[in-house]
């Protein structure tokens, strides 16, 4: 990775990593889920929410969860411990549009940072949200 540059030097590098200071897409994780449609898939998400540092967002291009976690390799000033070994996702990742961009949970459909968030969408969405508890609810939404 180059060096890091003051943001005030934005003009003499066209690499966003240069001026990302924060190293945004080095501190989380993102796995792409089935999308959820019904009671027993919203309460699935339910429960992978209620873990520390795990969100869940909607986006154009389907559903993922979000792990936040700092990558290892990361150095104090931002740049990468393991530049020349990293892996191909790394390699391969794209900053035309990015989180320096626009973040995330801005740029996603739908949202969800915390369990309560989640729980009021579900509400909203299933009017007998907390009939899923029956057996009988679980085998109608399946």
């Amino acid at each position: 990775m180059a060096k890091k540059i003051a943001v005030s030097d934005t003009t003499l590098s066209d690499n966003k990593c240069d001026i990302c200071y924060e190293s945004k897409c080095c501190r989380y994780v993102t796995q792409n889920i089935d999308k959820p449609t019904s009671m027993r898939d919203f309460d699935l998400l339910l429960w992978q929410i209620s873990h520390k540092n795990v969100h869940i967002f909607k986006d154009s291009e389907g559903w993922y969860l979000l792990f936040l976690s700092e990558c290892l390799h990361l150095l104090d000033d931002g740049r990468c411990g393991i530049y020349e070994k990293r892996p191909l996702i790394c390699r391969d990742h794209s900053n035309d549009y990015c989180e320096f961009d626009v973040s995330i949970e801005e740029g996603s459909d739908l949202y969800f940072g915390s369990y309560e968030a989640l729980d009021k969408y579900c509400r909203k969405r299933y009017k007998g949200w907390d009939k899923r508890f029956k057996k009988k609810s679980w085998q109608q939404n399946a």
